[in-house]
């Protein structure tokens, strides 16, 4: 039997039929609103002055996060420290490449 799924986009402002998806963000924040095109319309009249006079960026700077901090060694420094601990208490690593879960979670208990 087949089925056919279909989407209906209703315009979060009036409820009437939306046309499509607007995305826009503020103070960090991203958001996503169905609008027909004419409220569409009226949500881009709204912000072109602000927009007129902004710098755009790029959304990645938005959404970076930072790295990560850890009392760990580096990554090389690390897998060559859990390779050695590996090797020497009786598993088979290979020289590059990924070393398995397995081999981490162990390593990490014993430290």
């Amino acid at each position: 039997m087949a089925q056919k799924v279909q989407v209906i986009l209703v315009d979060d402002l009036d409820g009437g039929a939306a046309d499509e998806t607007v995305t826009f963000a503020l103070d960090g924040v991203s958001y996503e609103i169905d609008l027909s095109t004419k409220n569409a319309q009226e949500l881009r009249d709204a912000f072109a002055s602000w927009v007129g006079n902004a710098r755009k960026v790029s959304s990645r700077t938005s959404t970076a996060r930072p790295a990560r901090r850890s009392g760990r060694s580096s990554g090389s420094a690390r897998a060559t420290e859990v390779r050695e601990w590996a090797r020497a208490n009786g598993y088979t690593v290979n020289d590059r490449g990924r070393i398995s879960q397995e081999i981490q979670t162990a390593f990490d208990a014993a430290h």
